[in-house]
Order: C-alpha cells, then structure tokens, then sequence
C-alpha cells in the first residue's frame, strides 16, 4: 500500500510542475487534463502527508520515552500523546486503504428510481406512495433533481408503480443501498376493524445509463404509441403521446405516458431503457453482484425484507446491520442520512475484509 501511496505522491508532484510549465499553461486542453488528474488524486496526496506527520510525531514521542533524561512526568506525557497518535495512524490508514481502493464506477451517476407495490394490496401501493415521498424529500435536502417518468397510480392514492430519476452528485452511491423489499406495518386507511397489517413494497436503483455507456441499435427497437390511461386530460387521453418500447435481444419493456408529447415520452423510456440495459451489462461483469435485476427487488413478499418501518411503535429496522431508529416520522420526511451512512460504512468495512 505505502510503495502505491509513494507512487500517487510522486505523480501528484510532476503533474505540480507540469502545470506550472508556460507551455502546457498556454494549451488549454493539456492544462485542463492535467489539472482534472490532479484534482483526482489531491485527496489521496493532503491525506497521506497528514499520515506521514503522524509517524513523525509518534517517532518524536518514542523519542523522550526512550531518553534517559527526560524526567517521568515527560515520559508520562509523551506515551499518552503516542497512545492518542497511535489510534489516529491506525484511523489514517483504514481511510487511506479506503482511498486507494476501487471504487464503484457508477457512484457518481445519477439513478433511475423504481417503486412497485408487492404483497398487501392497496395498502401496499399506498406505501409505495410514502416510499417515493420519502426519496423526493431527501432528494430536496441535497438539492437533486426528480422527474417523474412513469406511474400507474390506485384511486386512493397510491402508486401501482412510479419511475423517476433522480439528478445529482453522487445520487448513486448515496442510495445504492436502498434496493430491495421495504415492509411496512401499520394500520390501514382502509382497515374499519384497527388491526395491524403487514405489506411491502419493492425498491429498484438503478445508475442512469449515458450514450457512451450503452449503445442501443434501433433496429433491435419495437416501438408502439398508444393513448395514455389515467389523469391527465383530454390532450393526454385522447392522443397517441404514450409510447412502450420493447428491446428485441432482451425482451426488455419500458413504457412511458407522463408527458403529452410522444417525443419526450419516447426519450424518457429510452432513459430507463439503457439503465436497465446498463444493469445487466454491469450484472454479467461482477460475478459479486446479482446474477440479475430481480435480485434487487425479490419478488415482493414481505419475507425478504430489508428495512422495515413499525408505524406503531415509530421504529425503522434495516434487517442488513441491525440498526434501529425511533423515529419513524423523521425517516419518512427524507432524513435518511443516518441510515445511509451506517450503510456505507459496514459496505466500506466490508471491503477492507475483503482487501
């Protein structure tokens, strides 16, 4: 690790100089490279430097202990501050293993989001509702964009299923975790008698596709228009603005009726289209990751649960790490953060073991 550390410093300190060379500061595209390599690795470098300092001072501290004249309260002094140095080095280095290991290439992209109702009936497409408010609002917290791309609502509220993206910085590798069967148990609206009922909804996440990740062939394309159901209007109800489009080779479908002009409905489902294709590309690389989509939502049933939201005793479980939160209101208004960060911890712990 240290010889690889060596080498990202090194290189760290010729791209400094190249970029104070008037030549390559004179030609905008070479700067512009340079400067991104730079910014890259400048984490890497600043957070090394500071371990470095750390072995310095421990070296100083070992330093008295070991000096036949300094006095016992110095030598008592200089182990406590080696004890506290020594904690903050093994810190450093698991954040420095962290650094220098591969990270997910898709942690950056933005994401389509699918929420489908599974067991339960009505009362699990009503979760599905609160599902996706929940992700809208913690989006809002982080300045994201959502966009609706797709939904089949229920007349009582609740969503059958919702598409949407989510647009911004690191949306991926904030809400990977998210995939999966979310249950909910609570009284329904609908349940005259006040008993507590169990139902569960399913969670896709998936990293937008661009141009230049998957390259879709139109002749592997079916596409059909067709009126939009739902709300929306005479404009929407009447005219052919809805469009599915089936991709040949992998009997992917994609439908999309949210926008009355065909053209954007069409450039919505290719949307979701290539972040499916994308998945299952990313699916046959990984051996580590789902042999396939379905992996990531299961089939539905309550049993495969990974996060469950108690509405009686205001408690949310995720059943993956054993962390439990009372405060199931705050949850539901998009404060996930506590969530997602113990996720991304026991993940990056993980691939320390894994090292």
């Amino acid at each position: 690790m240290f010889q690889k550390l060596e080498e990202i410093e090194e290189k760290y300190e010729e791209l400094t100089r190249l970029l104070s060379n008037p030549k390559v500061f004179s030609a905008p595209p070479e700067f512009q490279r340079y400067s991104k390599e730079q910014a890259e690795i400048a984490e890497v470098v600043r957070k090394y430097k500071e371990y470095k300092k750390l072995i310095q001072e421990i070296e100083g501290a070992e330093e008295i202990i070991a000096d036949p004249e300094s006095t016992a309260e110095l030598k008592k002094l200089a182990e406590t501050e080696r004890a506290e140095l020594s904690k903050k080095k093994e810190e450093a280095e698991r954040g420095l293993k962290l650094l220098i290991t591969p990270k997910d290439p898709n942690d950056e992209k933005d994401i389509i989001l699918e929420i489908r109702a599974g067991t339960g009936g009505g009362e699990a497409a009503l979760f599905a509702a609160d599902l996706f408010k929940m992700y809208a609002k913690y989006a809002e917290k982080r300045r994201w964009k959502v966009e609706v791309i797709d939904s089949s609502t229920t007349g009582i509220g609740g969503f059958k299923e919702i598409i949407a993206s989510i647009q911004g910085k690191g949306a991926y590798s904030r809400l990977k975790f998210e995939k999966g069967v979310h249950r909910v148990q609570r009284i329904p609206v609908t349940e005259a008698g006040g008993r507590i009922h169990t139902s569960a909804s399913t969670v896709a996440i998936l990293p937008e596709a661009e141009d230049v990740d998957i390259k879709v062939d139109e002749k592997d394309l079916r596409i059909d228009t067709f009126c939009a159901s739902g709300p929306g209007g005479q404009g929407v109800n009447t005219t052919y603005s809805a469009v599915r489009i089936t991709h040949i080779p992998t009997g992917l479908v994609v439908q999309c009726q949210d926008e009355r002009s065909q053209l954007k409905n069409k450039a919505k489902a290719m949307r979701v289209l290539r972040s499916r294709l994308l998945e299952m590309e990313s699916e046959k690389q990984d051996k580590e990751r789902s042999l396939d989509r379905k992996s990531q939502v299961g089939t539905g049933d309550r049993s495969e649960r990974i996060r469950t939201y108690n509405f009686p005793q205001n408690r949310v479980t995720d059943h993956r790490i054993g962390l439990t939160l009372h405060r199931l209101e705050y949850v539901l208004e998009g404060d996930l953060d506590e969530i997602i960060d113990a996720l991304t911890t026991n993940a990056n712990t993980e691939r320390l073991r894994n090292l």
